[in-house]
Parts: structure tokens; sequence; C-alpha cells
């Protein structure tokens, strides 16, 4: 049976000990489960990233001016030197 009062420390938990008991069976059943993994030989198999045969498919990085500054400003209901003008934040 294992141990899990370290990781109950780390995440600040208080479980009862039934809580404690419903998480070891949990977490043996999930171990159980991924050591059915050993049956397969997978020497000279390359890890995979994703099962999808992309490179990258991002846009171009580049900056483009869509609007100008004036067109932008132009329903601004207050400006001051070509920037938004808003009451202050703070006193």
């Amino acid at each position: 049976m294992r141990d899990f009062t370290d990781y109950e420390r780390m995440a600040m938990l208080d479980l009862s000990d039934s809580e404690r008991d419903l998480i070891r069976k949990r977490f043996d059943e999930l171990a159980s489960g991924f050591s059915a993994l050993d049956a397969f030989d997978t020497d000279g198999v390359e890890p995979l990233v994703s099962v999808l045969d992309l490179n990258n498919v991002l846009r171009e990085d580049a900056a483009k001016k869509f609007i100008s500054r004036d067109e932008l400003l132009a329903n601004a209901p207050e400006q001051h030197d070509g920037y938004f003008q808003v009451p202050a934040a703070i006193d």
C-alpha cells in the first residue's frame, strides 16, 4: 500500500482515512493500467509530439497597419496629443 502523506502535505490537504483509502485504490488502479504498457516493445520507436504530419501552420508574424491613428481617434469622445483621453483612475 502506498503512502501519500507527503503529497497530502504538499497539497495542503487534510484527508480522512476513508478519503486516503479511496485515493490509494484509484492510484493503484491507474498504475496497474499503465504497467500493461510495459508489454509493448518500443525499442527504436521515435517519440511522437503529434499524430498529425504538420509543421508550422502559423501565419507569418508580420506587423500590418490596418487603420491610421487619425481614423482611430476620429470616434474618440476625447483625445489629447494623439492619444485617447480618459478619466483619471486614481487620485
